[in-house]
């Protein structure tokens, strides 16, 4: 039973992200829909408020999925490098890949905060061009959906092992 649970886990995080990298793309195809004046690298264009529900929506979700990862992965304490160099193979993939999302977490959700926010309804602009934050956010969901079950599978594997020899 535990590893219908495991895998059920898996799959709930794959789809959580993978739907928050579809909906990261298609804001970014939303955001391209409107009308936009361009000179050089300086752009001129309106909101797009199909854009920024999809965003929203797309920040939420890969939100979700990290905490759901986090909260069923379970605590993985390592605080010292003499704890690192003396843990299981299991339990050190565990902690590289926790960063790695993490990572993956704060710089895939500033990408989706920033598109999204670009286009917010008061929000007309001129300036820099900001394309392609969206679907940049989209690919990092999908990436933190690979990260976030590797992490869920080695803490769990190393939990079973600590559990099983008494390490």
């Amino acid at each position: 039973m535990v590893k219908v649970g495991g895998v059920l886990v898996c799959l709930l995080i794959i789809v959580l992200d993978v739907a928050a990298g579809i909906l990261g793309f298609q804001a970014e195809v939303a955001q391209n829909k409107v009308k936009h004046l361009r000179l050089w690298i300086f752009e001129c264009r309106d909101p797009s408020h199909d854009a920024f529900k999809l965003g929203l929506a797309a920040a939420g979700l890969l939100a979700l999925a990290h905490v759901i990862a986090n909260l069923l992965g379970g605590c993985m304490c390592i605080c010292s490098q003499d704890e690192l160099s003396k843990a299981s193979p299991n339990r050190q993939l565990s902690l590289a890949c926790l960063v790695f999302s993490w990572i993956i977490l704060a710089v895939g959700m500033s990408m989706l905060v920033i598109g999204t926010l670009s286009n917010n309804k008061s929000r007309a602009s001129c300036g820099l061009t900001h394309h392609h934050f969206l679907s940049i956010g989209g690919i990092l969901c999908f990436v933190h959906g690979l990260f976030c079950v590797a992490y869920y599978v080695s803490s769990s594997a190393a939990s079973h092992e600590e559990g099983k020899y008494g390490a």
